[in-house]
Parts: structure tokens; C-alpha cells; sequence
């Protein structure tokens, strides 16, 4: 097998990072690792934001993450185990990912209130001359 390839802090830059979480897929990865703040493995994120991802797609999205310097991943047997690097971003560049984390989870929360379903104005009307 490949070893596993980590960029040493220095070389992670900020617009590695911001590349690695424009995509929606691996920010809401990457989010789900932070929250949790322990490892996980390759297979707990093969169901993201109610899709299902193909294992294939989801070792480069981890590849991608891993490469930006965001993840540290960690084989054990079979299985791929992946930590967030937070404290050690967090040293390089203070409040960077807190940030994100933060801007990210706002914009769920705003995507699923869009999600639900409305009240039409014309069925509003309706109701109110009964």
C-alpha cells in the first residue's frame, strides 16, 4: 500500500484550505470531524447531506482534505482512521477554521429553513377569507 502523505504545517496554506472546503461534500466531512473531535473512519461518511457517495468519490474527497492539510489519516488494517489538524492550523493561522466551521454551520441552518416547504401567498389568502 501507498503511504499515507501529510503536508508538515508550513506548507499548508490558506488557499489550500479554502480549496478543499469549497466543495459542499467535504465541508460538511471535514465539519462532521471537527464536531465530533475524535477519529473516524473512511465508511461513517458514506451517506452525506442525504446523499449516498460512492467509496471511490469519498477517498478523494478525504485525499483532497488530507492533501490541504485539514485531516490527519491513520490506516489500521483495512480501515482508514481521520483526525481534523485543528490545534496545529489554529497555531498557524488563529481562528481560520473556527471561522469556517462557524460560516458553514450558519449556512445549513439557513439551506434547511429554505428547504422547508413554504406557504404559498396565493394559499394565504385563501385561508384568510374562510
Amino acid at each position: 500500500m501507498r503511504p499515507l502523505l501529510h503536508p508538515s504545517i508550513e506548507d499548508i496554506t490558506v488557499e489550500g484550505i479554502l480549496h478543499a472546503l469549497s466543495d459542499p461534500v467535504r465541508v460538511a466531512i471535514f465539519s462532521n470531524i471537527v464536531a465530533q473531535d475524535c477519529s473516524h473512519n473512511c465508511s461513517s461518511f458514506l451517506t452525506v447531506r442525504d446523499k449516498a457517495i460512492p467509496k471511490s468519490t469519498l477517498s478523494q474527497h478525504f485525499r483532497a482534505l488530507r492533501e490541504a492539510g485539514l485531516i490527519h489519516s491513520e490506516r489500521r488494517g483495512v480501515e482508514v482512521y481521520n483526525t481534523a489538524r485543528c490545534a496545529e492550523i489554529e497555531l498557524r493561522y488563529p481562528g481560520l477554521i473556527r471561522a469556517i466551521i462557524n460560516a458553514h454551520s450558519i449556512q445549513s441552518k439557513l439551506g434547511a429553513k429554505a428547504r422547508k416547504p413554504t406557504v404559498k401567498k396565493a394559499d394565504r389568502q385563501k385561508a384568510a377569507n374562510k
